[in-house]
């Protein structure tokens, strides 16, 4: 497998062309980028709200401007405009500089993200790809990158003071070390299959068969992964707002917020365009489209639709998820990392690993069809494996139980199936009623406020 991986001085693995670029074209590149990345923010939050509020049977913004699109420069407004507070007690240098370290940490992924092929510049003679740039380890550039985004957090919560934010930073320290394990070895397996780590040579090893289908567990642990590492629902818990009020962004307000809410939306739009890359054949267009007019629609600037419209699906699966799932609590949360994600992608690791071996020194050349079988054959494994049982019926409830409260020398509470005993005074009327010859009606009052009597002592 060892030699299957580009060595680091190794330029072989990268499949994009950019002899034709010079510092203009990189600069050009590079602008792009990043106000596509700011615009796509812009449309991320009002595609939220109008999703969301569809999956909750309500309007959503459509007041200010069609469709509601100015309420978005309102939203930018109230936050450049709200008073800027800061804690007294803070520390102040790294107060201030978390929240542009998040923002500057998730602005660097695209920048190896082939977001098109081979295209022709307009009005020149000049080719070069839809990529600022790329290198054999290119993915690995965007695992270092994205554990550094964290530090933000981290700092943000530790620089405030603040209990709330401390244990906002202390959680999104566990959370990553959790789900970045996860999604590091689910990229392992595109890794072994590909024999490259350079994201366009990855994207050109899914001419024939995107890794989606042939790595099918790989995509569902990425998925599952990418939504921990993002903080989002179900798994804000870095930011819970029952337990932890906002979290890390507690002692935030006006635009060093709006950094973090900026940073968050950024990593969702990063973590959609790696899996859109490594799992979804990156720009090129799904089956059948890819075959008409021999590949046409694999090339030139058609290339970015496909690559635009694979990436938005991935957050509509964000926002789906969000308005359909409660959040988890923290030890449901861990558990599912540690106990349920990891040891299944450990095991597919190891299993792939075996078959690529068998094909590499028995030459006989199965992957092919061996494993998009065997990955489909693993995940019906864990939805069985996983499916909940439902529960047997619960017996009906028998008599309940008396109880001494003050067995222990201190009174305690009934538990389900069990009463208290009735008082002395309700004992003394059911006694006399009993004992002594009474009206029939006589008898009935006194039974009745026996029971509305015991009824409000178990109360």
């Amino acid at each position: 497998m060892i030699a299957l991986l580009p060595m680091a001085g190794d330029n072989s693995g990268v499949v994009a062309d950019f002899s034709q670029d010079n510092g203009w074209i990189v600069a050009v590149k590079a602008v792009l980028i990043l106000v596509c990345a700011l615009v796509s923010v812009i449309i991320a939050i009002w595609f939220e709200r109008k999703v969301i509020a569809r999956l909750q049977q309500r309007i959503g913004p459509n007041v200010r401007g069609p469709l509601g699109l100015f309420q978005l420069v309102y939203d930018a407004m109230k936050l450049f405009l709200k008073e800027d507070m800061n804690v007294s007690r803070a520390d102040k240098l790294t107060y201030i500089v978390a929240p542009g370290l998040s923002v500057a940490a998730s602005l660097m992924v695209f920048a190896v993200i082939p977001i098109g092929g081979q295209v022709k510049i307009p009005w020149t003679d000049i080719s070069t790809p839809l990529q600022l740039t790329d290198f054999p380890v290119a993915v690995l550039y965007i695992l270092a990158v994205t554990a550094v985004g964290v530090y933000g957090i981290v700092l943000g919560g530790w620089s405030s003071r603040a209990t709330y934010s401390l244990l906002g930073s202390v959680r999104s320290t566990a959370q990553i070390i959790s789900y970045e394990l996860v999604m590091g070895m689910s990229l392992v397996t595109v890794f072994i299959m590909s024999g490259s780590m350079s994201t366009s040579a990855i994207v050109g090893a899914q001419s024939q068969l995107w890794y989606g289908v042939m790595l099918a567990p790989s995509l569902f642990l990425y998925i599952i992964a990418m939504i921990g590492e993002t903080n989002r629902l179900p798994f804000d818990l870095p930011e819970a707002e029952g337990e932890l009020v906002a979290g890390y962004m507690t002692e935030y307000s006006s635009m060093k917020f709006a950094w973090f809410f900026l940073a968050e939306y950024i990593n969702m739009l990063n973590v959609s365009a790696v899996c859109t890359t490594l799992f979804l054949g990156g720009w090129r267009a799904p089956w059948p489209l890819s075959l008409i007019g021999d590949g046409m629609l694999n090339t030139g600037y058609w290339t970015i639709l496909w690559f635009l419209a694979k990436t938005w699906l991935l957050m509509f699966v964000f926002v789906w998820v969000r308005g359909t799932v409660v959040r988890f609590r923290y030890d449901q949360f861990m558990r599912l990392g540690w106990k349920g994600l990891l040891p299944v992608a450990l095991a597919w690791i190891v299993i792939l690993t075996c078959l690529r071996a068998v094909d590499e020194f028995t030459n006989y050349h199965f992957n092919a069809w061996a494993v998009p079988i065997l990955s489909w054959a693993v995940v019906l494994f864990i939805i069985i494996w996983y499916w909940p049982v439902p529960e047997p019926p619960a017996e009906p409830p028998g008599e309940p139980v008396e109880i001494d409260p003050f067995a222990d020398g201190f009174p305690v509470p009934p538990l389900p199936g069990q009463v208290l005993p009735r008082s002395p005074r309700a004992q003394a009327a059911l006694a006399a009623a009993v004992t002594e010859e009474l009206d029939p009606v006589e008898v009935e009052r006194v039974l009745s406020d026996l029971k509305v009597e015991v009824k409000e002592e178990e109360q």
